[in-house]
């Protein structure tokens, strides 16, 4: 088949009035007894959160000079509060009142700001680096990925979706792959600029992990020839092109012939990439949609924290 560009205009219209008469607006019903029933295997992770970090911590080998003080929790200790902090959402000053509290069951208590330093901790970080990959070692990787960015807040009032007028300044971005079988994330990229450049961090991270994508679905704003250039050959790219579409190239070719094959088929692929938004929601609902760390280093790490605890809770379930 020659791809021609009155061709590939064509095909995109017709593209267009499917995603209208099939896709607009459709609700699908969702499993909530087989949602229960995979909830059951969250609380199991839960449970073993505390061996996974032991696991994690016991893969790090720690080399003391003698040099500074030595630390008043060991490194398990420290991972496991980092965590208790985050999942809590509160501010350091809370959290350090809730020590207080549960003192008994933790057997440890600290300042605010100890709290705080756990944030640029480097031997926290590798543990919790490590414990990523434990979980998606024990889960399984499928392939299949969607992928989208979004932007988190550095100042309480203002939300990245409802806000008009985007200022960099204002907010910090990240671009996540889901995988679709698990609903885990897989990848993760981090900026101060852009979601297209968390997304080609992103990229990064997932050749560094050696993970082969078998297919990805993205939002049109990733719909471009650098964005195709990150995928292998045998990668299907489910990805609707602009309309303004000037040069075809290889991987448009592939795109437009794709889309031929099947139509439909193509546009449900393409929407899975809401998955990725739905796992957003989530996220921001569950640990907040604003970043209260002000050093650059510790506000990647709490938006690292927000994607390894998302699959800690990830459950993926169909819709019928």
């Amino acid at each position: 088949m020659r791809i021609t560009k009155k061709f590939a205009g064509e095909l995109l219209e017709v593209l267009e009035e499917i995603r209208n008469e099939f896709f607009k607006g459709k609700k699908t019903r969702y499993p909530f007894s087989e949602w229960e029933r995979r909830r059951e295997k969250v609380r199991e992770r839960l449970g073993k959160l505390p061996e996974y970090v032991r696991r994690a911590t016991e893969m790090i080998e720690l080399k003391k000079d003698g040099a500074g003080r030595p630390e008043k929790l060991d490194l398990t200790q420290r991972t496991m509060l980092f965590l208790f902090a985050r999942l809590m959402n509160k501010s350091n000053r809370d959290v350090e009142e809730l020590l207080e509290f549960l003192e008994p069951l933790f057997g440890f208590k600290v300042s605010y700001k100890s709290v705080e330093r756990l944030y640029s901790d480097e031997e926290v970080k590798m543990a919790l680096y490590n414990l990523f990959l434990l979980l998606l070692e024990d889960e399984g990787v499928s392939g299949d990925f969607a992928g989208d960015g979004t932007g988190y807040s550095l100042v309480v009032e203002k939300h990245y979706r409802k806000d008009p007028k985007k200022k960099s300044r204002d907010y910090r971005y990240v671009f996540r792959l889901t995988d679709l079988k698990t609903g885990m994330y897989v990848g993760y990229g981090y900026s101060r600029k852009s979601e297209m450049e968390a997304f080609h961090r992103a990229m990064e991270i997932v050749r560094r992990f050696g993970i082969k994508i078998d297919s990805i679905s993205l939002d049109k704003y990733y719909s471009s020839r650098k964005v195709l250039e990150q995928f292998e050959v045998e990668t299907a790219v489910y990805i609707i092109p602009k309309k303004n579409l000037s040069k075809l190239g290889f991987g448009w070719a592939k795109v437009i012939r794709r889309i031929a094959e099947n139509p439909f088929m193509y546009l449900r692929k393409y929407f899975l990439r809401n998955i990725s938004e739905a796992g957003y929601s989530a996220d921001k609902r569950r640990f907040g949609w604003t970043i209260r760390q002000r050093r650059e280093d510790r506000q990647e790490m709490a938006m690292f924290s927000i994607a390894l605890l998302h699959n800690v809770f990830a459950t993926r379930v169909a819709p019928g």
